[in-house]
């Protein structure tokens, strides 16, 4: 864990060093939350080594780690899982194993925006939850587009006031990042209605359903916000962007408001 540091930092002094950025990583994680999610895939990882292949000895899984890694990409390949889904397990699985060139014999499917499914449309989930109940916690994520984990762990104090824009302070974001989030604006009250007259140490929200669909309401805030920004429509859903089809700046500005800072991220996963 680098909890606290900023993976940007790391990125920074490695292209100072002249390195190559592609596939980048300081071989660390900054952020519990993929420590959480690296925890899951390695312990299915385990039990379908113990399962398939008998072996229950870490010092043996050690010794077959780019055998049995490989084998069980290739299940999963087989089995249908998503191209994003399959890389995030290979990060993984070379986190675990201290092993940057891992099952570099598997050619992982190609991450093609088409395929994306994630808070594309309804979901079975949704018939299970009355969003009316949850308006307060879907209006809010319209306004400022946070990540789930960052909705759980913000403090009545990390919303305020700086110069004229409401802003939402998001600590040790993803990569480890802090960042300031300007509300969206006339969707203050939204925010406001959340922590005033309550005390600066309380949690913004005390639970917030599993139910929601965090990721599509921040979807929304970001194609909302780059309409507003660019006073432009937004880009048509098929074929290649064209540069008249888009406004950079305004991309650029809605990507560091969630937390990124490429405007590939934005078009490919947000935007379109």
């Amino acid at each position: 864990m680098a909890d606290h540091q900023k993976r940007s930092r790391a990125k920074d002094e490695a292209r100072a060093r002249g390195e190559s950025l592609f596939a980048f990583t300081d071989g660390k994680i900054h952020a519990f939350e993929s420590r959480t999610n690296y925890q899951k895939i390695i312990m299915r990882f385990i039990d379908w080594v113990r399962d398939q292949h008998n072996v229950r000895d870490l010092a043996r899984i050690d010794e077959q780690a780019d055998e049995l890694a490989s084998l069980y990409l290739l299940e999963r390949i087989e089995a249908g899982y998503s191209a994003w889904t399959l890389a995030t397990e290979r990060s993984a699985l070379r986190m675990f194993f201290q092993d940057r060139l891992l099952t570099d014999c598997v050619e992982l499917p190609k991450r093609r925006r088409e395929d994306i499914k994630r808070s594309r449309g309804p979901a079975v989930r949704d018939q299970h939850i009355n969003l009316e109940n949850w308006r307060h916690v879907i209006n809010f994520c319209l306004a400022c587009g946070l990540r789930r984990e960052e909705l759980r762990d913000l403090y009545v104090r990390e919303v305020y006031q700086k110069r004229k824009p409401l802003v939402v302070f998001v600590r040790h974001g993803k990569g480890g990042k802090d960042r300031e989030v300007p509300v969206f604006p006339g969707r203050e009250q939204a925010v406001l209605s959340q922590v005033e007259q309550r005390h600066p140490d309380e949690h913004v929200f005390i639970r917030i359903s599993s139910l929601l669909d965090i990721h599509s309401y921040r979807r929304q805030f970001a194609k909302d916000l780059y309409e507003y920004r660019s006073g432009k429509s937004l880009p048509p859903l098929e074929g290649r962007l064209r540069s008249a089809d888009l406004d950079r700046d305004a991309a650029l500005y809605v990507s560091r408001c969630l937390g990124h800072n490429r405007i590939d991220i934005i078009f490919g996963h947000y935007i379109r």
